[in-house]
């Protein structure tokens, strides 16, 4: 019996569609491989509404951003959730489900990796921030080998000297006796070009570290597939 056509797909209901055809049969019996990411997309909103089914609300929610699932990730909840037929709750169901696959990408790679250039920084870092939609401030703690012992989050938001004091980026590096630390934080506009307000933080953080004898290896601001380093670019 030939597969229903991707055109019947999209407009019935998934529970009208023969049940080889459903995405979750279809996961079930072949993986999740095997799935297009509309109807992995379905999975997650799970109904239609307003005579259009999951798929089409799926296909909608995509081309929203041209397909590319780094851009649907940068959408709130509140802008999925004017796609006709998400909604709030699916909308949030859809965020929560990006977040965790990107925590997955990150998860049990990055501690004790050496970070002894910026390249290694990025590598680390990247996946996690270069996608944001916020600024994130971390703290990179080093051993001796300058592998990474912990990252810290410092703070999450807008960059500025009044959110970023020294007392909390070397809290945890004066417990873990650091042999140094490199700052890192993204720009969600995807230009890493430092601002005056990057500079003044740099500037502020290495004079402290040089009072506690715990120096700024190295401050890298990450954007979109670019980065700057301020070792790099003689700033540090």
């Amino acid at each position: 019996m030939p597969p229903t056509s991707l055109k019947a797909v999209q407009t019935l209901r998934i529970q009208e569609l023969p049940e080889r055809d459903r995405p979750r049969e279809r996961l079930r019996r072949l993986g999740p491989e095997a799935l297009s990411s509309p109807e992995l997309l379905a999975l997650l909103i799970g109904t239609g509404g307003a005579g259009r089914s999951a798929l089409m609300v799926a296909h909608d929610v995509l081309a929203r951003a041209t397909g590319s699932w780094r851009r649907l990730a940068e959408q709130s909840t509140g802008q999925l959730a004017q796609v006709p037929g998400v909604g709030v709750a699916r909308s949030t169901a859809i965020v929560a489900a990006l977040e965790l696959g990107r925590r997955l990408a990150t998860e049990g790679r990055d501690i004790g990796v050496p970070l002894r250039a910026p390249a290694d920084v990025v590598a680390a870092y990247a996946p996690r921030l270069e996608d944001l939609a916020v600024e994130e401030f971390h703290v990179a703690v080093l051993d001796v080998q300058h592998r990474l012992e912990r990252d810290i989050l410092v703070t999450r938001g807008l960059l500025n000297t009044s959110l970023v004091h020294p007392r909390e980026v070397f809290r945890a590096a004066v417990a873990e006796r650091a042999a140094g630390v490199v700052l890192v934080h993204n720009h969600p506009s995807g230009d890493p070009a430092p601002s005056a307000e990057d500079r003044m933080v740099t500037a502020q953080m290495a004079g402290a570290g040089e009072v506690l004898g715990i120096p700024v290896l190295d401050h890298v601001i990450i954007g979109r597939g670019r980065y700057t380093s301020f070792r790099e670019a003689g700033l540090l």
